[in-house]
């Protein structure tokens, strides 16, 4: 089929299923996209759609069927027919034998070497092979089932004990050293590292608990025990973790930091390690840093309404500041690395300073900071500016004189993108305030500050509608009613009925009713008034008087919002803007 007919039947699929409406269908079709992938790309950044629901409208939209296998037992004989590195390779997986046909799932139907693969395999069998289109996360769950975590996990322990089966009290360092090398320790780190990308961890923790090594994912922002293995076998993963960060073995009594460079799944995955001395062991913490397949976009992260416009409209401007404000772990830097993916063109010289660097990205010059050589945000902030730059991220201002060279930067016509530690958006000037930063000179150069946190989403396999208590619903009513009618996005008004929505719990996520995070943003658009309100000291009634003009919508209210559309739930909010009502 042509893939102009192609586009034309997936607009005609989305209409027919009120997921679009007459006009966005008809101006879609008016600019004649070229092909599904282009349309794809479009329409799922303006239209909410959840990935399998939209999995299942591109697979009618190409005549092929479509099959979930999120928590579908396949038989191991049924997926041996092919092989686990062929099935990963490819994205194809076999959940079903007949008589006659093999029942293929495959994530790109598009994907002719795939599917010749599949037909060589078959016809070896004599069978046919029927295809169906899998989401990714279907294809993840179905591929999980060539082995669990516990059974590889298992089969490598039981081959450790049969090698060195003493309690860590017995060992000495030859019998150490042994256990490094052996495969039994390598297949465990190994299993650990590629179960903790299959379940979309973000951090790994293997930490010594009396009588046991503990392996803990933090998934979500919230950590999980995954696995407990004997603690005399404790010494030899950290030390196989060293080896591979190249630490010092011998250094047990201080912290360490390292790094490691896998390619698991046919993609490249860096884990920065971190090593700390406990009582009689160390703790190893492995934060992943996956690059995606493609850069999220600010709507992608949780940027909707008029904090999304604000963003965009700031993003290109010539020179001056662009802030974002949070505590650690709240999504700063990926928002910053969103942004620089749309500033970067070959034109343009973009050079970041970071630390550490935490996503490789190309045509952007990264530095990472080194302050044990004299390598400083302040002394390469200097560095950057003999590098002729356009654009320069700063990972952090920390310091006074880093604040002061950031400000300078701005002013001497670049444009500076950063992040600073406070609760706030509006905390953000008086922070800079401390740092001996001038207020006249704040006033010319800062652009825009955001801040934000991040919340669990709903799963979209089992939201539901919910009820929360009388006394919370009343209270966020209140809240509700000070958010100003042009705060409001996704097709709400404050004079709708409220509802409220909460995950169930499913295979898909675990049975915890979440699955992903987005942020909860506010944001202060610097225009004239505010810069005069800036220089003036950022007298707080008047600032408050701005931004009701601005229709600024503080974090909570954006959550708020965000739990009225479905997006995430009221207890989410509450404890992310750490509200108490």
């Amino acid at each position: 089929m042509p893939n102009n007919n192609r586009v034309q039947q997936l607009l005609d699929l989305l209409l027919a299923k009120h997921l679009i409406d007459q006009q966005a269908h008809d101006s879609w079709q008016a600019k004649s996209l070229g092909s599904l992938a282009e349309a794809e790309k479009i329409i799922r950044n303006q239209v909410v759609i959840g990935d399998e629901q939209w999995v299942e409208i591109k697979a009618t939209s190409l005549g092929m069927p479509y099959v979930s296998l999120v928590g579908k037992a396949i038989g191991p004989q049924t997926l041996q027919i092919l092989p686990q590195d062929l099935s990963e390779n490819y994205q194809i997986v076999v959940f079903n034998k007949t008589n006659q046909a093999i029942e293929v799932g495959i994530v790109d139907p598009t994907n002719l070497k795939a599917m010749e693969a599949v037909e060589f395999v078959a016809r070896k069998s004599g069978l046919k092979a029927v295809y169906y289109v899998v989401s990714p996360e279907s294809f993840r769950s179905a591929v999980k089932q060539y082995e669990s975590l516990g059974e590889e996990v298992g089969e490598a322990m039981d081959f450790a004990e049969s090698i060195f089966g003493q309690k860590e009290e017995e060992s000495g360092n030859d019998i150490l050293d042994d256990q490094i090398k052996s495969a039994p320790v390598t297949k465990i780190i190994s299993v650990i590292l590629r179960h903790a990308i299959e379940g979309r961890a973000s951090d790994i923790h293997i930490e010594p608990v009396v009588d046991e090594s503990r392996v803990r994912y933090r998934i979500d922002g919230i950590l999980h025990t995954t696995i407990k293995l004997p603690i005399y076998v404790h010494a030899a993963l950290v030390a196989r973790i060293k080896v591979m960060a190249n630490l010092k073995l011998d250094e047990t009594r201080a912290p360490q930091d390292g790094r490691i460079r896998l390619k698991i799944h046919q993609k490249d995955v860096d884990f920065r390690i971190s090593t700390i001395p406990l009582i009689g062991q160390e703790k190893v913490v492995m934060r992943i840093l996956s690059t995606p397949d493609k850069a999220p976009t600010l709507e992608d992260l949780g940027f909707m309404g008029i904090q999304r416009k604000l963003a965009e409209e700031n993003i290109d401007k010539p020179n001056g500041i662009f802030l974002v404000t949070g505590p650690t772990g709240s999504g700063k830097s990926t928002t910053l690395y969103a942004i620089l993916d749309r500033l970067n063109r070959e034109e343009i010289n973009i050079t970041t300073l970071e630390d550490p660097v935490e996503y490789f990205v190309k045509g952007v010059n990264q530095s990472q900071i080194r302050p044990e050589v004299g390598f400083t945000f302040a002394s390469g902030l200097r560095s950057l500016l003999r590098q002729d730059p356009d654009i320069m991220m700063v990972g952090e201002i920390r310091d006074n004189e880093t604040a002061g060279l950031a400000i300078q930067s701005g002013l001497t016509g670049h444009f500076v993108l950063s992040t600073l530690h406070t609760n706030s958006a509006v905390g953000a000037v008086p922070r800079l305030f401390d740092m001996k930063v001038e207020p006249f000179l704040l006033s010319s150069t800062l652009n825009l500050i955001i801040a934000q946190r991040l919340v669990r989403k709903i799963c979209d396999n089992c939201r539901e509608e919910a009820k929360i208590p009388l006394d919370v619903e009343g209270k966020i009513t209140e809240k509700i009613s000070t958010i100003p009618e042009g705060g409001f996005y996704g097709g709400l008004k404050k004079s709708d009925p409220h509802k409220w929505y909460q995950g169930k719990g499913c295979v898909r996520c675990g049975d915890t009713g979440y699955k992903g995070r987005i942020a909860i943003v506010e944001t202060i658009n610097v225009n004239r008034y505010m810069r005069e309100l800036i220089a003036n000291g950022f007298h707080k009634d008047l600032v408050m008087k701005e931004l009701q003009r601005q229709n600024y919508i503080t974090m909570e209210q954006d959550g708020i919002i965000k739990a009225l559309l479905g997006v995430t739930t009221v207890e989410e909010v509450l404890r992310a803007s750490e509200s108490e009502l």
